[in-house]
């Protein structure tokens, strides 16, 4: 099954973050542009032709994530959108935070 067709499940802690090679293996199935920071987070910038462009896909985001029960930090600075993604539970990565950054690249490819 694809990521982007999975569901963020609920992380209280008390699991280890994704280390290494299982990292690897995550970001290799997500669209590129997306970069890992100190084996704690993901982050990738989107850019657009504008603030209103980048404003309706921040939007976009906020609603998956809602969904997802999964937020992401969120920077936006006119035409340019940064996300990133960790699981504050676990102050490191899981599953999740790849999950979706799946979800964030489909809105691209849908428009």
């Amino acid at each position: 099954m694809e990521l982007k067709q999975m569901k963020c499940v609920p992380c209280e802690g008390g699991v280890k973050p994704l280390k290494g090679q299982t990292i690897t293996d995550y970001l290799n199935k997500l669209d590129s542009g997306w970069n890992v920071v100190g084996e704690k987070m993901i982050r990738k910038e989107f850019t657009f032709i504008n603030f209103r462009h980048g404003m309706a896909f921040l939007n976009k985001i906020a609603a998956i994530a809602e969904q997802e029960g999964h937020h992401p930090d969120v920077c936006i600075s006119y035409s340019k959108v940064q996300v990133e993604l960790f699981t504050h539970a676990i102050n490191g990565l899981s599953e999740n935070d790849f999950i979706l950054a799946a979800k964030i690249d489909d809105i691209i490819l849908q428009g």
